[in-house]
């Protein structure tokens, strides 16, 4: 069986004056995901860690030559 859609007729008013509403609606969009670091936090993270290195590197070298003299 067919299905009938009623039609719905535009009505506009002959006297007098016409509104229009126009009604804002929220837009949805996906969303965007922001890196928990920043790429700058993370560039200074791996900057002070190659400083930790090399300053525990330095501190094994000096115990080293000190084990050595003595």
């Amino acid at each position: 069986m067919a299905e009938v859609k009623p039609v719905i007729r535009e009505v506009l008013p002959k006297q007098g004056p016409l509104f229009v509403e126009d009604i804002t609606t929220m837009v949805l969009c996906k969303p965007k995901l922001l890196p928990l670091k920043s790429l700058t936090l993370e560039k200074l993270e791996k900057m002070h860690q190659a400083a930790q290195d090399t300053i525990r590197q330095q501190e094994v070298a000096e115990k080293d030559q000190r084990q050595i003299t003595h």
